[in-house]
């Protein structure tokens, strides 16, 4: 019996890059993880891009190979990734217009500004990225609640968003007070109800019926899901689509894991960088 030989002409490797420099912003090191296409030197195309919270995570959330899959199959393009390796993540991520109640999130106005007027115009300066078309950002858990804060807040520079577990409990008071209360104390949720819509946005969100097993409302629905099917419905109610603007991916057996983030990639990438989109 032969044994198959795979076609080399199929093949889609990307190589791997690194840059790492100081910032006065953040006052650390940053070192950014690089994922680029085959032949991108010297190709005349321009990629999409997709900056990634939580880089130093990108092994385990295959999002090389899954690339490299998808783009082998033909079912998304090609694009560049840049993964932001996480300092300290509860000061860094969060939401900017406040601190959380146990004054967690002091450095969320940095890292925009680190993101925005730093890494971007350097990524934009040194590799092939399509200068006219939106960015694409995404995160987990914390980092997932970070990449919502600054979609929404940068429009001009990010179109699409992707939330794995997003950290949407992110609230200015204990939730154990008896003055608590969802409607105002949880921040994302209240700077999009306070703010405009931004047209031409879209947003993924993914979680698990594993995610958790706090119920704060006793309503029989783990609060990560509450959560964000509570977002989505502000953001429904700002004048966004659910199944156009929005999509939502609820696995039954998912878990707040790099594991089940992983399994959820696909599906983010092809509904991001999906050929027919």
């Amino acid at each position: 019996m032969s044994k198959e030989i795979p076609n080399a002409k199929n093949s889609v490797t990307y190589s791997e890059d690194k840059i790492s420099a100081y910032s006065k912003l953040l006052e650390r090191d940053v070192a950014v993880a690089i994922l680029l296409p085959p032949n991108f030197e010297s190709s005349s195309t321009k990629f999409s891009l997709l900056l990634l919270n939580d880089g130093q995570d990108m092994d385990k959330l295959g999002v090389k190979t899954t690339i490299e899959q998808l783009v082998k199959k033909d079912e998304i393009e090609n694009l560049i990734v840049a993964g932001v390796v996480a300092g300290d993540r509860l000061q860094e991520y969060g939401v900017t217009t406040q601190q959380d109640y146990l004054k967690r999130g002091k450095l969320t106005k940095a890292y925009a500004k680190y993101i925005t007027t730093e890494l971007i115009p350097y990524l934009l300066y040194k590799y092939p990225i399509d200068h006219s078309a939106k960015h694409s950002i995404a995160g987990c858990s914390m980092g997932g609640l970070s990449a919502m804060d600054l979609a929404w807040n940068f429009p001009d520079l990010f179109q699409k968003v992707g939330v794995f577990s997003g950290s949407f409990w992110w609230r200015k008071r204990d939730s154990s007070s008896r003055f608590y209360s969802d409607h105002r104390d949880r921040l994302m949720h209240r700077q999009i109800r306070n703010g405009k819509l931004k047209p031409g946005m879209k947003f993924w969100f993914q979680t698990g019926k594993l995610d958790e097993q706090s119920d704060r409302n006793k309503n029989g629905v783990i609060d990560s899901i509450d959560d964000t099917l509570d977002l989505i419905a502000e953001l429904t109610r700002k004048g966004y689509r659910p199944f156009h603007d929005i999509q939502y991916f609820e696995m039954e057996n998912g878990k707040h894991n790099l594991e089940t983030w992983a399994e959820a990639m696909p599906e983010f990438l092809k509904w991001a960088f999906g050929k027919t989109n």
